[in-house]
């Protein structure tokens, strides 16, 4: 029995706040978590290899996109699975560092430095099931390595064409989503993909992100407003409301949904210099697409005013993203997740649940804020609680990690109609109600930045409540024999 002193002495005292955390804890609500942890330590080339393999898994999964949970869970099983016993781990935005301890006292610690990012949702889908079948002892540490090699070497599921094709559907299907004609969303398609070569006609300097995000946006713009004077002087039937559409569009193909979603993720589970780089990045982004956009939305009224013609009407600031029919709003959420699954390089097999579950999202937010009235952000928060819980479930059935299924399918709640109009409030200010539309158009960004937040806060909170449940959705496993990332 333990000496009352003693314990006293314990509680007065606390938990050493430099003690290594247990692998237990590094575990908990992980995929991994039933991770058999070795009961003492290691001999020091165990140790070695163990971190050896541990960090070469996490380079390739920050590299591929995943967030510092998963990736540090995934760590933390591949070494215990390799016999450490204990590790540290230190997470940034572009470094890993492993630290353990040998049994007989030395201390191991490796670094790895990932200096370029690209979203490769296929290899993360690879790697976690190479973690699980090396948990599972269906592999060898050697074996292990060979299999992650493999996965590193293969060539990416969808060749650099199709990815701008892709993002072209995309911007397409959520501009018929929030209510465009069938003409302004072929449109959308070719304004998305000139837009694409003038990015890589940019890209051969290497611009930094900032800069090319402005040019991709007023580019966008530009290309819109031509298609809108061309519908004005009746040369085709192009609506003002569709020029808003298109932007719109165009927005959500280029906003950093995909790096939000990783970035609160960051924050919330207690990585904040991770969290706050990627948020810093994020930010950057947006300011870049803003000011493209705006400097567009700024050139085309002087052009018109020069002209002595209109340019956009005070309607379209009266847009909203409930107007569109409910089935063609479907079918186009429906292709919102099938092209965001191809933006990410995603398995061929996920691409349709990403479909679905894009559907289940929209409509929930249809729903709410349709037939209940529900403010747009709180609607959009529990839409994307509800992507957040089914999405964990039907990756654990898939042997997959959830945010390769849930960060595709929120792109159907991005808010780019909404930034088109806070930027068009804030751009054409004038006379005696310039005050007010300025405030006005702050007040709508605030709005869409409500949204980005309730997206990312939300998907991430919908994982965390389905967590509990990933043993029994999983069922029992068969032995993963496919070594690369289809």
């Amino acid at each position: 029995m333990t000496d009352p002193r003693t314990r006293r002495a314990r509680l007065l005292r606390g938990d050493l706040p430099t003690e290594p955390m247990p692998m237990a804890d590094l575990l908990r609500r992980t995929p991994y978590r039933h991770t058999r942890i070795p009961d003492s330590a290691a001999a020091d080339p165990t140790i070695e290899r163990g971190l050896d393999l541990a960090l070469r898994v996490g380079e390739l999964m920050l590299r591929c996109g995943a967030g510092a949970p998963q990736v540090e869970g995934a760590i933390a099983a591949t070494a215990a699975a390799a016999g450490v016993d204990q590790v540290e781990i230190d997470i940034t935005l572009q470094s890993i560092l492993v630290q353990a301890r040998s049994s007989q006292g030395r201390q191991h610690t490796l670094l790895k430095v990932v200096r370029h990012t690209r979203f490769d949702y296929g290899r993360l889908v690879a790697v976690h099931r190479l973690v699980q079948s090396l948990v599972a002892g269906e592999v060898t540490p050697e074996e292990a390595v060979d299999r992650l090699r493999s996965i590193k070497r293969h060539p990416r599921n969808f060749p650099k064409w199709s990815i701008a094709v892709a993002n072209a559907v995309l911007a397409s299907a959520v501009a018929v989503v929030i209510g465009a004609s069938a003409l302004a969303a072929v449109l959308t398609i070719g304004v998305v993909l000139a837009v694409a070569g003038i990015a890589r006609l940019h890209a051969r300097v290497d611009l930094p992100e900032f800069y090319g995000n402005a040019i991709n946006a007023f580019a966008a713009t530009l290309v819109a407003g031509g298609l809108y004077a061309l519908g004005a002087t009746g040369v085709i039937p192009f609506a003002e409301s569709d020029f808003a559409f298109v932007v719109a569009g165009g927005i959500v193909a280029m906003l950093p949904g995909r790096t939000m979603a990783s970035a609160i993720e960051d924050v919330i589970f207690g990585y904040p210099l991770t969290g706050a780089g990627r948020l810093l990045a994020v930010l950057l982004s947006l300011t870049g697409l803003i000011i493209g956009i705006a400097s567009g939305l700024g050139a085309l009224l002087t052009i018109t005013e020069a002209a002595g013609a209109s340019f956009v009407s005070p309607d379209v600031l009266d847009l909203r993203v409930t107007q569109a029919p409910i089935v063609p709003a479907t079918l186009a959420s429906l292709v919102v997740g099938l092209a965001a699954g191809v933006t990410v390089q995603s398995r061929r097999r996920l691409i349709v649940p990403m479909g679905l579950l894009t559907v289940v999202g929209v409509g929930v937010s249809a729903v709410l804020t349709r037939s209940l009235s529900v403010g747009t952000v709180t609607a959009t928060g529990l839409a994307a609680v509800t992507i957040g819980v089914l999405g964990r479930l039907l990756a654990q059935r898939m042997d997959a990690p959830s945010m390769v299924l849930v960060v595709p399918a929120s792109f159907g709640l991005l808010p780019g109609l909404t930034i088109f109009r806070g930027l068009y409030e804030l751009v054409a200010q004038g006379g005696d109600s310039g005050l007010l539309t300025f405030q006005s158009g702050l007040s709508t960004l605030l709005s869409a930045g409500g949204v980005l937040l309730a997206i990312a806060t939300g998907t991430v909170l919908g994982e965390y409540l389905a967590a509990p449940w990933d043993r029994h959705v999983r069922g029992s496993r068969r032995p993963r024999t496919d070594q690369v990332p289809r």
